[in-house]
């Protein structure tokens, strides 16, 4: 894949530098009889500059121009003010736009408001520009890319999109967010923002970017930070980001996809962004690969851990994501997983011997005990409490079977080998030292 070059001028018919000047001069001389012979001999210079100076970006753009015939020379001029190149920052629909809004006020936006709008542009397939504006007002490069994701109130550039967010670390970014990259000395060689659309994995090297390039909108996987420049791109996310389109709650979260596609042999992309939503929160010390689709104790422990943080305990600290572990973890809310070594002091490893197998004939329809109580809170503690509408008794129940044969299956047996019912290998291995 070709790597994008940023050229960030274009002539603006409103701007009397001497080099816009030269260039509209320039266009106008096209229609002169010898205007083809310039321009080819212009392709010319510029393809000498590439083979002898390296084929840079910057070689081409340091090529001598061939005077136009009839277009007065203007000398070189060096512009200090890099907005005059890149876009500058101004109103809607451009200089003669107008505004009577404010425009430091931070209009609100959820992140799948901001995701929509740049997917807008995508579909629209929105031509790269620095001079014009799209039917919204906003200036059709990269930053007034942004700019319009954003909501802003005016066409902002590189050097002040800063300005209307928050720095924060990459691994924190979420979709909405962007990676900015200006380059203060000379905007005009690699500045450019990117919208950060999500994770292509769990590895987290790579993201889909929503961005404005030539020669239209794209969507892409992009590696992390960029093609090129990447270690000087920064994250920032917008400081008027909300939760809901009315500032409360949250109205976008993944909806709570059901207890059936977690625990163990599950596997499907609700387990990816489990892990995801934990790793966030503390959890990444659970994770000796980062999370996948397939279930594993990973999980089970990642999970365990946030519900004990809460403060819960028994079944409600089963390992296994109900309706509240997922509401908090979506919703960035309750309490981030402490750090190994702090918060609850974990209770001592017992040294106990597993208890003797009470004999098969006591796990069966109509049978009672202790035994299946103590049955039911390992199968609880080892992650298979989701079988249970309640906590574990001591009356032999559906759920302590369904539990067992979920438990059986995770060993890799089948048939009869995972009919539910506890037999001496099922029971040593439920209650052996982990």
């Amino acid at each position: 894949m070709d790597v994008p070059v940023f050229e960030e001028y274009e002539p603006a018919g409103d701007c009397d530098c001497a080099g816009c000047a030269q260039q509209r001069r320039a266009l106008a001389a096209r229609a002169h009889p010898s205007a083809h012979v310039c321009r080819r001999a212009l392709v010319l210079v510029t393809a000498a500059g590439v083979v002898f100076g390296g084929g840079g970006a910057g070689t081409a753009a340091a090529a001598v121009p061939v005077p136009v015939p009839g277009a007065e020379r203007a000398a070189p001029v060096l512009d200090p003010d890099p907005s005059t190149e890149q876009g500058a920052a101004g109103p809607l629909h451009g200089p003669s736009g107008g505004s009577d809004v404010d425009q430091s006020a931070l209009r609100p936006s959820t992140r799948s408001q901001i995701i929509k709008r740049a997917k807008k542009w995508v579909r629209a397939k929105v031509p790269y520009s620095m001079s014009k504006y799209w039917t919204d007002g906003y200036r059709q490069d990269c930053s007034g890319y942004v700019s319009m994701a954003w909501n802003l109130a005016t066409n902002e550039w590189t050097g002040s999109l800063a300005e209307f967010g928050d720095r924060i670390r990459r691994e924190d970014l979420q979709p909405g967010d962007i990676l900015l990259f200006h380059n203060p000395a000379d905007p005009t060689k690699g500045s450019h923002v990117t919208i950060f659309g999500g994770w292509t994995d769990y590895t987290h090297t790579s993201y889909v970017a929503y961005e404005q390039t030539k020669p239209h909108t794209r969507k892409q996987a992009t590696p992390m930070a960029y093609w090129n420049h990447s270690a000087s791109y920064v994250a920032y996310r917008y400081k008027g980001v909300v939760t809901s389109a009315g500032g409360r709650g949250e109205s976008s979260v993944t909806p709570y996809p059901g207890i059936a596609l977690f625990g163990p042999g599950a596997a499907n992309k609700h387990i990816t962004r489990l892990g995801e939503l934990l790793v966030a929160r503390g959890g990444k010390r659970f994770y000796a690969n980062g999370p996948g689709p397939r279930w594993s104790d990973a999980d089970r422990r990642a999970t365990k851990a946030f519900q004990l943080a809460q403060g819960w305990r028994s079944t409600e600290a089963d390992g296994l994501p109900g309706p509240d572990t997922w509401r908090l973890l979506v919703k960035g809310k309750g309490k981030d997983i402490p750090a190994a070594g702090t918060g609850r002091r974990a209770a001592p490893r017992s040294t106990e011997q597993p208890p003797a197998f009470p004999g098969r004939d006591h796990f069966r329809p109509g049978r009672a005990g202790d035994h299946i109580t103590r049955l039911g809170r390992q199968l609880v503690e080892r992650g298979y409490g989701r079988y249970y509408t309640s906590a574990p008794s001591p009356r032999w129940s559906e759920g302590d079977r369904l539990a067992v044969q979920a438990f059986q299956r995770a060993q890799g047996w089948r048939g009869g080998a995972a009919d539910g019912y506890p037999g001496p290998e099922t029971w040593r291995r439920l209650f052996a030292a982990r």
